[in-house]
């Protein structure tokens, strides 16, 4: 990679700056010759916890393991109701469908892109008058922003519904005061490499305050096992494994800092940008956003991603196509109702570099082309 090059994103940066603390954190694993399920993982899991302020935690295979295990340890069933959003990664979707449910998709606040509250007050009714009550809510804290959750905690308990909260993109976002995580019946997090908190590979999270949620997840993530070899539950093979979990010990201690960093470089993207035609990022009250990507807005989407390319600075889509409108949906009715915003962002988002060890002259360069070029 040349000087002039700047990526969107490049997670091997954050490990070689803890390279040290990594390679005796493996060693310290490795060297215990338990691998799965052994100290560093309890370790670990105590330590996510206390950082989220949550009594339970147990680590998974991955995000979207994360999701299902959840929903099956609040008890949701084949043939229950899952409300979550069509503006996330499939993976949400693709975890109700693995645990036997139904996706029902809501639009999205415009502002946050995340859940909309009043969209999913007009779903309920739409499924009451159908004689159908959601199971469960998944608000995603999606870009590193909190869902408005308050008022969604409100509705499900209305309804009697849980709330599984998607904090795959969110590690140490905050709502009113409490961290993202620490609202729901359980809560599925993702420790992907690109991730705020990442692994070396792939590794997942669920918390809850409950500790019979808590026991059902630690037996489902091993074949439903209470006692060796012997099955209480259906369970499937999901452990977060001993070198995941000790390099994830050494990274989140760096997760506060990374993430006021996230927050410095998304400060000094608004200054600079704010004279523009971009819509930027805002954070909605009482939310602390994190900022797992930057991602700005524009109907001229595609001009601006080519004059970053040609500029030699990466960017990408999340999402291009909501999930609805994917192929490997169509024809099912997974919204009740029309998404329009939902649609309308997917057609004008793009994601600028945003990782902790971007130099400030970096974002100015990034700036400095969409100045000079693109106003």
């Amino acid at each position: 990679m040349s000087e002039l090059e700047i990526p969107f994103s490049s997670p091997i940066l954050g490990y070689r700056e803890l390279k040290a603390d990594l390679d005796e954190a493996f060693l310290r694993a490795a060297d215990s010759g338990w691998y799965i399920l052994g100290k560093e993982v309890r370790e670990f899991e105590r330590e996510f916890c206390h950082y989220l302020g949550m009594p339970y935690g147990v680590g998974v295979a991955n995000g979207t393991d994360a999701v299902e295990l959840a929903l099956k340890a609040v008890g949701f069933s084949p043939g229950d109701i899952a409300i979550t959003v069509a503006h996330t990664a499939v993976a949400t979707i693709s975890a109700i469908e693995r645990a036997g449910g139904v996706p029902v998709l809501v639009d999205i606040q415009e502002e946050s892109y995340c859940m909309d509250p009043e969209h999913l007050r007009e779903t309920i009714r739409e499924l009451d008058k159908k004689g159908l009550t959601p199971k469960v809510i998944i608000p995603v804290h999606i870009y590193g922003h909190p869902a408005p959750l308050q008022e969604i905690m409100e509705i499900a308990q209305s309804r009697g519904a849980f709330v599984v909260e998607d904090c795959a993109q969110a590690h140490g976002a905050v709502y009113r005061g409490k961290k993202v995580g620490s609202w729901g019946d359980a809560s599925a997090f993702s420790f992907y490499p690109t991730k705020n908190l990442g692994a070396l590979g792939d590794g997942g999270f669920v918390s809850t305050t409950s500790q019979p949620v808590y026991d059902r997840l630690v037996a489902i993530r091993q074949y439903g096992w209470t006692e060796r070899y012997i099955s209480t539950y259906v369970g499937v093979n999901s452990r977060l494994d001993e070198i995941q979990a000790a390099m994830l010990r050494v990274k989140l201690k760096r997760l506060e800092d990374d993430n006021q960093r996230r927050r410095a470089l998304a400060a000094l993207y608004r200054e600079r940008l704010s004279g523009t035609d971009l819509i930027l990022p805002t954070e909605q009250e009482g939310a602390e956003h994190v900022y797992h990507l930057y991602v700005a807005r524009t109907v001229n989407r595609d001009r601006l991603i080519k004059l970053l390319s040609e500029n030699s600075v990466g960017s990408a889509i999340h999402y291009p196509v909501p999930v609805h409108q994917q192929s490997a949906y169509s024809g099912r009715s997974l919204n009740l109702l029309p998404l329009p915003i939902t649609e309308k962002v997917a057609s004008e988002i793009v994601s600028l570099p945003m990782f902790p060890q971007l130099a400030t002259m970096q974002i100015e360069r990034v700036c400095e082309v969409i100045l000079k070029k693109w106003t």
